[in-house]
């Protein structure tokens, strides 16, 4: 019996989650340390996979490294925050240089945001 097809997002997703930058990483060794709040890691929602997702809080958190300054990058970021905002999900960006600076403080911060 044939497999059902895989949403192309989802195999984003995958292929993500296996190849996490040194920032994610980081930050996902802090988040998934914690137990007061879950979050999921390269979670795939629309047309989109979000680096960092809390279901409860329906918060996505986005590492930007250099890249989200160059091109049409911003743009599309725009575009991706504003289609997010209209699900009712709050978009919080973290520049990679902080997180690689205090990623348990990062942590921290993200976990008392989403107990608000």
């Amino acid at each position: 019996m044939p497999r059902p097809k895989t949403p192309r997002n989802v195999t984003a997703a995958r292929k993500l989650r296996a190849n996490m930058s040194l920032p994610e990483l980081l930050l996902w060794r802090e988040l998934r340390a914690q137990t007061r709040v879950k979050f999921r890691r390269q979670h795939p929602i629309g047309e989109y996979v979000l680096d960092f997702y809390c279901a409860s809080a329906r918060l996505c958190v986005e590492i930007d490294g250099i890249a989200h300054d160059m091109g049409d990058r911003p743009e599309r970021d725009q575009l991706r925050d504003t289609w997010l905002t209209a699900q009712n999900i709050e978009v919080i960006r973290i520049p990679a240089r902080d997180v690689l600076r205090s990623p348990a403080n990062i942590a921290e911060a993200l976990v008392r945001h989403c107990e608000q």
